[in-house]
């Protein structure tokens, strides 16, 4: 019994961790208008033209190191940033609502959808309900524990006929 309680606490706890470390990264998305239509990017995927310029750096006649570089120049543009969405982003993203739009047409935005303020209430409301959770498994424990602690300070040897 003690067994299960405890595998089913750590369960918990690493649940908890985990929660909190998916909490940790924000997701970053970049809102593009064109004309009066928008669409939502996630700035984490890869783009749609990468693979297009990747197929085309590969069949050109460079040597290794070049396109070692152009392999690591790819693979930043995966991981982009706020600072990415921009209307070059948008207009090179290859959207249909943006077809025949010029940059004066388009209009970005980039916005997280977990704050700091979110992640603080999330890692708090886990916090508190493991901590509950703990105390719950635990409080019978440390009730025969305190009671036993009580029953030695209120012992009180008797004397015997050879004390006296």
């Amino acid at each position: 019994m003690l067994g299960r309680r405890h595998a089913l606490l750590t369960l918990l706890a690493l649940l908890a961790l985990l929660s909190t470390a998916l909490a940790a990264t924000p997701a970053s998305f970049c809102k593009c208008t064109c004309f009066t239509n928008s669409t939502i990017i996630h700035l984490d995927d890869p783009s749609p033209y990468s693979s297009k310029s990747g197929s085309s750096k590969s069949g050109s006649s460079k040597d290794s190191g070049s396109s070692l570089f152009s392999r690591a120049k790819e693979s930043k543009k995966g991981k982009r940033t706020c600072n990415d969405c921009n209307k070059k982003f948008c207009l090179d993203y290859n959207l249909p609502i943006c077809h025949g739009a010029k940059e004066e047409d388009v209009y970005t935005e980039c916005f997280q959808r977990d704050s700091a303020k979110d992640q603080a209430v999330v890692v708090i409301f886990i916090t508190a309900t493991v901590s509950l959770l703990v105390y719950a498994a635990a409080r019978p424990y440390v009730n025969r524990w305190q009671e036993k602690v009580k029953e030695r300070r209120s012992y009180i040897p008797v004397a015997t006929q050879g004390d006296q």
